[in-house]
């Protein structure tokens, strides 16, 4: 688990670079031939990750309800977001590692509701949605890199 933790942390210092080279307008651009911008990726993965390791073990999330309904998969940005909630976002990129890291040490993770994900993935166990949630969080880096060169 350690390299996963390892290469967690990489990918979401990665997406926190990324984004911390844009303006608020430009994260909230949705840029044309997309369905989200910089900003939903971001909340997107932190909302996803919650979900998949948290609530997958059947634990409770450490983030608001309101902030699932707003990035949880299907969903695509409505509206512009603040600076306030971008800033909220890239608090919780990289402390939601540290809590999490915690969580698994401590052997809070007993449990996971084993299940198939959408794109076909099966998720056995806590070490499965862990890897899922870093190849999961890699494919929105992607979609980020891609965002960029058109805002």
């Amino acid at each position: 688990m350690k390299q996963t933790f390892k290469a967690w942390s990489t990918g979401r210092k990665l997406c926190l670079d990324l984004v911390n080279n844009y303006s608020l307008e430009q994260l909230n651009k949705i840029p044309a031939g997309f369905s989200n911008n910089l900003a939903w990726n971001l909340g997107h993965i932190i909302v996803a990750q919650q979900m998949i390791v948290y609530k997958g073990s059947g634990l409770s999330i450490h983030i608001p309800d309101a902030m699932v309904e707003k990035y949880k998969p299907g969903t695509k940005p409505t509206a512009a977001i603040s600076q306030a909630e971008v800033d909220e976002l890239r608090s919780l990129l990289l402390s939601l590692i540290s809590i999490t890291e915690t969580d698994h040490k401590s052997g809070l993770f007993t449990t996971y509701t084993e299940r198939t994900t959408i794109t076909g993935f099966h998720l056995g166990s806590i070490e499965d949605a862990f890897e899922f949630n870093n190849y999961h969080e890699g494919l929105h880096l992607g979609m980020m890199m891609s965002i960029r060169k058109f805002i």
